[in-house]
């Protein structure tokens, strides 16, 4: 079969060439195409994880409706009491942090300068917020339990303070309030944030912020927090995020069960209404990924749709250039049917033929598209890309609808050729 397809190519060389570049054309456009979304999708989810993957960050906000005998525009402040309350009555919420907040600190290392941002924090929050380190260690339960005056410093705070020195072990004045490095956090590839990139950060104990650089002024308490992090538990945000995008709807998860819990447990602390949305802020990152995930499905439907186009009209080609073969053939059809070959016989040959020309085509394509993928995974990518990533499902996909597009393109010509009668087949003349 496969030497007959074989003279059939070299017989028509052009024919045969720009039959199967349709093919080839259409099986390289799925699988680029695919592994290019794929590629966007590990991406962005890798930058999110920089921030948080599926977290929501609780800020002060203002009531918009009356509640308990108080007037709508009333000020939320959110205290430490918050995240007991929280930690005690929420149902899912797996980890919770306070965070204190001070911009325009005045840094000073033994070699220079700078003037950053600082965050006073529960060692949890290190998880939550994938804060990492590169050298040293991360802040501990026994750290903010002795309010111990040790910090961890962003990879760009520390090039700014010690060049290329390593920091961890070295003391740095805060507002003249001498600390101990104990750990530099690893390069952040961060595109997005509520307090300033964490590369430029600089991160304490919640215990050592609140005794060195409390919040004042104001309506600020002792209690007063700049912001409370929480992270759902990995099955309750999975689940969310994906009932979310299968619904394509982004309100879904903004009024969802998450945000309803937080509001239900802090309303009743601070006396508004669970349905007052502007009562507190509220940023959910999981809207971020799905919107990017339906933004990449959407982009990827329609470029596999696209794809398909092409490699349909590559199997026309398939079926136009195996009808050309039955009618060039007419007459050797006669002589073996008249040598004993059954249409059935001639009918497996036909349909072999175009099936091998498909499969061929295909797979030089998918071969095509692999070194292609290979390639650009060797230029320098973006951040939101994580390359060219073709999973087994890319190619199952490919390799299912190239054998569809196979059969059909060859059942028709197959049955034409199996359908000559031998008499007429044999007075056939070219």
């Amino acid at each position: 079969m496969l030497p007959q397809v074989w003279d059939n190519l070299r017989a028509n060389k052009l024919r045969s060439f720009l039959t199967m570049f349709g093919i080839i054309w259409g099986i390289v456009s799925i699988v680029i195409l695919s592994a290019l979304g794929e590629g966007f999708q590990r991406g962005n989810e890798t930058v999110l994880r920089e921030l948080g993957r599926n977290i929501l960050i609780i800020r002060n906000g203002r009531t918009s409706m009356q509640a308990g005998g108080e007037r709508a525009g009333r000020v939320i402040r959110i205290e430490f009491e918050d995240v007991l309350a929280l930690k005690r009555d929420a149902k899912l919420l797996e980890d919770i942090s306070p965070e204190l907040m001070k911009g325009n600190l005045r840094v000073k290392s033994p070699f220079n300068s700078a003037s950053l941002q600082m965050s006073g924090v529960w060692p949890v929050y290190q998880k939550i917020r994938t804060i990492e380190v590169d050298r040293g260690r991360l802040l501990s339960e026994a750290d903010n339990l002795e309010a111990r005056r040790v910090v961890v410093i962003g990879y760009e705070a520390a090039r700014q303070l010690f060049a290329d020195r390593d920091p961890v072990g070295q003391q740095v004045q805060l507002n003249a309030i001498p600390y101990t490095i104990i750990g530099k956090i690893r390069k952040k590839d961060q595109d997005s944030n509520y307090t300033g990139a964490d590369n430029e950060r600089l991160f304490i104990p919640y215990e050592t912020m609140r005794k060195d650089f409390p919040l004042t002024g104001g309506l600020n308490t002792p209690n007063t927090l700049s912001a409370i992090i929480v992270a759902p538990y990995e099955a309750v945000a999975e689940d969310l995020v994906t009932k979310m995008a299968a619904q394509g709807k982004i309100d879904f998860f903004k009024g969802g069960i998450l945000e309803d819990e937080i509001r239900t447990i802090l309303g009743k602390r601070h006396d508004f209404e669970r349905q007052d949305k502007e009562a507190l802020s509220i940023w959910n990152t999981a809207l971020e990924s799905v919107l990017f995930h339906n933004i990449i499905k959407a982009m990827n439907q329609f470029f596999v749709s696209v794809s398909m186009i092409t490699l349909v009209l590559g199997g026309v080609g398939v079926m136009n250039i195996m009808l050309i073969a039955v009618k060039e053939r007419t007459k050797e059809i006669g002589v073996r049917k008249a040598l004993g070959a059954t249409p059935g016989n001639i009918q497996w040959q036909f349909f072999g033929e175009g099936f091998a020309l498909t499969l061929i085509s295909g797979l030089i394509g998918l071969m095509g598209a692999f070194g292609l993928s290979s390639m650009i995974n060797l230029l320098p990518l973006p951040a939101r890309f994580s390359g060219m990533i073709i999973t087994w499902q890319i190619a199952a996909f490919s390799i299912a609808t190239l054998i569809l597009v196979g059969v059909a393109a060859s059942v028709y010509p197959a049955r034409r050729a199996a359908e000559l009668p031998p008499v007429e087949a044999l007075r056939f003349e070219m």
